[in-house]
């Protein structure tokens, strides 16, 4: 009786110190949490953007907006979504698929064209990140600029399949080789976002003749492709001192595209064979 009223306070004594120690470590856990809470809270970062309402008579302004940074999605674009969402439902801007396919949420970050869905945010809490719609465009409203021009030069190249002849009986498609559709890579993939032709200077002061880097890119997407038939008269469409020349190779265009294409070297291209 005596052994086993001493084994059952050892017992006792091993399970109180397991509690003991249970109560320690949750405690400890609680108190880590609370650390993390009270350091993650403390991550605010300012976003300065550029406002204008048509309907106001107000001048453009910029509005600055506190975010935590660790109650944010990791790109620009979350921090748009979330403003308007959670602090001001009146901020304006165009977005769409949120993976750098349909180019909808162009503009300035930072001094730099590019997609906000593509854009991580510089987390450098010291430093607000400013945000403006794309540069010397007409602004509709916030950041959505009149992309009604772009898409009329875009439209003036004929952006579509001109085959040389028709079909001939039975044909369902306009057949090229593995080596002719490789001319097409760097080209085809531009989703016609403009960040290239609004950070081009020349476009800037010219913008109502010249054509500017995408659409140039484009019209030679078309001029490459060996299935085309109306070679020829797209170059000559070209051949203008504003439509085509006011390129002035500084490069802007394939510095800042969200893609990585090159649209400076389609322009370049296209002087080649204007020149041969």
């Amino acid at each position: 009786m005596l052994a086993s009223r001493f084994t059952r306070q050892g017992a006792n004594k091993v399970v109180a110190s397991q509690a003991v120690r249970s109560f320690a470590t949750e405690a400890s856990l609680k108190a880590d949490g609370a650390a993390k809470i009270a350091s993650k809270s403390e991550r605010i970062k300012y976003f300065k953007i550029y406002r204008w309402d048509p309907e106001q008579s107000q001048r453009p302004y910029l509005s600055t907006y506190p975010i935590d940074l660790n109650d944010c999605g990791p790109m620009v674009l979350d921090v748009l979504i979330k403003i308007k969402n959670e602090q001001d439902p009146t901020l304006t801007f165009r977005r769409s698929c949120r993976e750098g396919i349909c180019g909808s949420c162009a503009m300035n970050i930072n001094g730099t064209n590019t997609l906000a869905c593509l854009s991580y945010i510089d987390e450098d809490t010291a430093k607000a990140t400013k945000i403006y719609p794309l540069p010397h465009m007409y602004v509709v409203k916030d950041l959505v600029p009149d992309m009604g021009n772009f898409y009329e030069q875009y439209r003036s190249i004929e952006p579509w399949l001109q085959p040389g002849e028709p079909k001939k009986e039975g044909q369902a498609e306009f057949l090229q080789s593995k080596e002719d559709r490789a001319k097409l890579d760097g080209m085809y993939e531009c989703i016609l976002c403009a960040c290239c032709s609004t950070s081009c200077p020349s476009y800037w002061w010219n913008a109502d003749k010249y054509l500017g880097p995408a659409v140039l890119m484009q019209a030679y997407r078309w001029i490459e492709d060996s299935r085309d038939g109306s070679t020829k008269k797209r170059l000559e469409e070209l051949d203008d001192a504003f439509k085509l020349y006011r390129c002035h190779t500084i490069m802007n265009c394939t510095k800042v595209c969200p893609k990585h294409l090159n649209p400076g070297k389609a322009i370049a291209n296209i002087k080649k064979r204007l020149a041969h």
